[in-house]
């Protein structure tokens, strides 16, 4: 493998649409109240892409040095497992990484905020900050809060709530109740995919004690999570569609729910972990596919 190549595979580019949903939606909802600005929209994906990135990293390095990737794990051989990339590299990678986030984060402040908005420039510096370090904490160090069961939380709140609702304010200035429920909806997809890579990884991740949720309430129950992840998901999202729609292209979200309904189905039947390998996939781009004609559905 190049070493270009194997940079690429590190950073898992497979997980990025799902990172930018958020975006996407709080984004449309803004230019559905008459807000738009195309810099801060292309700053504001960039500063994502590079935290997803970041975040990418950071778990093969932290899984990497504490063993947790070994023989025992289902999906693709991680850089630090596999040995294509040293703890060393993977440490400057990082460092890199929160260097060029910053420089996006500050880009993007300063565009939507400028110098007239000064409180709310510091609130989201120290938003950002927040997001670089959940990014890192979620499997690096002694107190990885993805070894407590607590990566759920974490990806419910900078996936869905800050990402929908913090890409709003950028272009709106204000919070608004109509990003509240499809910031919810996003949210709640998006604790899906870690859910359903945490019922993949069960029996590697319990060896290792990395104790996710999924590990502490087991299969049985991991299972009726997840129907309340992307079931609770649907149904916010129908009653979003409901109560501010304006005419039949809203309805074109409907669409996405083909794939997810699909999805739940093979999860209901599913028996052995591993065959849940092909259904992160599937979710991922299922969510994005909804936040994207959720958004379109509204602005067009």
């Amino acid at each position: 493998m190049s070493n270009f190549s194997k940079w690429i595979s590190a950073m898992r580019l497979r997980t990025l649409p799902l990172s930018i949903s958020g975006i996407i939606v709080g984004s449309c909802l803004a230019a559905f109240d008459g807000f738009f600005n195309t810099p801060i929209f292309v700053l504001a994906i960039f500063t994502t892409l590079s935290l997803q990135i970041l975040s990418n990293l950071a778990n093969d390095y932290g899984d990497g040095i504490k063993g947790t990737d070994n023989d025992d794990r289902i999906g693709p051989m991680r850089a630090l497992q596999s040995g294509a990339i040293t703890a060393l590299q993977m440490r400057s990678a990082i460092k890199l990484n929160i260097g060029i986030t910053l420089v996006f984060a500050i880009a993007l402040i300063w565009v939507a905020f400028g110098k007239e908005n000064f409180a709310m420039s510091v609130f989201f510096f120290v938003l950002g900050v927040a997001c670089v370090v959940a990014a890192i904490k979620y499997t690096v160090g002694n107190s990885a809060y993805g070894y407590k069961g607590l990566g759920d939380v974490f990806v419910f709140l900078f996936f869905g709530l800050v990402s929908v609702i913090g890409s709003y304010v950028l272009y709106v200035k204000q919070i608004d109740y109509i990003t509240f429920l499809p910031a919810i909806t996003i949210g709640l997809l998006s604790a899906g995919v870690l859910n359903l890579n945490n019922m993949r990884d069960i029996l590697s991740d319990a060896k290792s004690n990395k104790n996710t949720l999924v590990v502490k309430m087991g299969s049985k129950t991991a299972k009726q999570y997840h129907y309340f992840l992307v079931g609770g998901a649907l149904v916010l999202n129908t009653a979003f569609v409901i109560i501010f729609y304006t005419s039949p292209i809203n309805l074109i979200v409907l669409v996405a729910y083909i794939p997810l309904i699909k999805h739940l189905i093979t999860v209901h039947k599913n028996k052995v972990p591993k065959d849940l390998d092909p259904e992160l996939k599937k979710l991922a781009l299922s969510t994005f596919l909804l936040a994207l004609l959720l958004g379109l559905g509204f602005v067009l």
